[in-house]
């Protein structure tokens, strides 16, 4: 499995680094049938992330073509207080410190990202992926629309406003859609994805060391559905 994460100027970086460091992991008890890398829309790139403007680098550009997990991160920057209007254009500008998450979000709808998602989940052979607020990266560009996803649970109601199935949990497996909810939901992502398409005894053998405990049911629209809770 060979797995791309996306950078975007803004990005969280526990949302990406998270995943990053389990999938990378699952690599070596694997004879290195896992592979990471963090990818953006624009090719390589120093790209800046909403934390203190820390920096990380994309060593290549997103290929949606290339079978395997394409996982996309949330962004970090200010949650701002229930009716507080953002005071930055979603499309205008770059990075700044302190930006409002949903500008952070919006303006990726401005770059070559969304055609390249889009064609990555009309790929069979590619599994995407979403950490936090990298569901709504998604679904702002229309790509969810009917399916099963979460994210932060500040952002559940933004979720099923855009006619996402929005679910409670903190790891929503739909299929070839497979998204985590808080920023530190994504060493669970990593560890079930791991587990799903590797084996649960190298899932087992990362979560050990990193003496990190999966936690919550991964949620799965199978089975009857719970009546008077």
């Amino acid at each position: 499995m060979h797995a791309q994460i996306v950078l975007f100027d803004g990005f969280d970086p526990l949302d990406a680094i998270g995943p990053y460091e389990v999938l990378y992991a699952g690599g070596t008890p694997t004879g290195g049938a896992v592979s990471v890398e963090l990818v953006s829309a624009e090719g390589p790139r120093e790209v800046v992330s909403g934390t203190g403007g820390l920096v990380l680098r994309a060593t290549a550009a997103l290929d949606p073509t290339r079978a395997g997990l394409i996982l996309v991160p949330g962004a970090s920057g200010r949650v701002g207080e229930p009716g507080e209007v953002p005071d930055h254009d979603a499309g205008a500008g770059e990075w700044q410190r302190d930006e409002f998450i949903p500008v952070l979000l919006g303006r990726t709808l401005t770059t070559e990202l969304p055609a390249l998602l889009k064609a990555a989940m009309d790929n069979p052979e590619v599994t995407v992926g979403a950490v936090c607020g990298g569901s709504l990266v998604l679904a702002m560009a229309d790509l969810l629309e009917g399916r099963h996803a979460t994210t932060h649970h500040l952002g559940l109601d933004m979720l099923d406003a855009t006619g996402v199935h929005a679910v409670s949990a903190r790891v929503v497996d739909d299929g070839d859609l497979v998204t985590g909810a808080g920023v530190t939901s994504g060493l669970d992502l990593g560890l079930y994805l791991l587990e799903r398409e590797v084996g649960p005894q190298i899932a087992h053998a990362v979560e050990e060391l990193f003496a990190h405990e999966r936690r919550g049911t991964v949620w799965r629209h199978h089975g009857p559905a719970p009546v008077g809770l």
